[in-house]
């Protein structure tokens, strides 16, 4: 197995997840986590290496599978303005997320993860599973599918698209094209979680269901 380099931005603990996800499924592979600016900087060395980023600020001479759909993801407004014209859905900000693991046979669909605002720290805290109807369900199911699939055609990964309401309707917010901050609520809760499935995917690992076990 070739050495692993996980790219992080601002927020490690991601990073430390996913490291902890190759280490349980392929003990003996290399992992390294770098910075954006040791990337920059020629520090880290990419040859033969699988690079995984976890941040949407990415060098543009960067090479990994995935890097246009980053380029897609990374100009938020384009992204909207995009949705809106060729899939003819809501655009909006929302704060709830429906993680894709998208493997090489298709889309699973795990279970939406909300976030909120914890009022004593400040801070931004995720749940997973947010229940949501069968109607909210298929909506979402069917944007992921027609985003990720017909217009994307994005390579297996684990993504999460960010969402919120309009009425009676999904509305798209953005697309994170790798297990961001809120999949850390999967950890413990979801097997595989979704750094796992993320890893299995880049490796093209089988992965058959996901559960909720709490």
């Amino acid at each position: 197995m070739p050495k692993v380099v996980i790219v992080t931005g601002y927020e490690q603990g991601s990073a430390d997840r996913l490291k902890a996800a190759i280490a349980q499924s392929d003990p003996l592979t290399e992992v390294e986590i770098c910075a954006v600016s040791e990337l920059n900087s020629g520090a880290i060395a990419l040859s033969g290496a699988i690079v995984c980023p976890l941040t949407l600020d990415v060098p543009p001479n960067l090479v990994f599978p995935g890097q246009n759909l980053f380029r897609f993801a990374a100009n938020v407004s384009a992204a909207r303005d995009r949705v809106a014209r060729e899939l003819q859905v809501p655009v909006g900000d929302g704060n709830f997320w429906l993680p894709v693991v998208l493997t090489a046979k298709g889309p699973l669909y795990a279970e939406a993860i909300a976030g909120e605002f914890d009022k004593l720290s400040g801070e931004l805290t995720y749940s997973q599973p947010l229940h949501l109807s069968d109607v909210w369900r298929q909506q979402l199911y069917e944007l992921a599918y027609r985003l990720l699939v017909d217009l994307l055609n994005a390579p297996p990964a684990t993504y999460l698209m960010q969402f919120g309401f309009v009425g009676d309707r999904i509305c798209f917010d953005r697309l994170l094209p790798f297990p961001a901050a809120p999949a850390i609520a999967s950890v413990g809760v979801q097997v595989p979680d979704l750094f796992v499935c993320h890893w299995y995917c880049l490796t093209n690992k089988p992965i058959y269901d996901l559960q909720i076990t709490s």
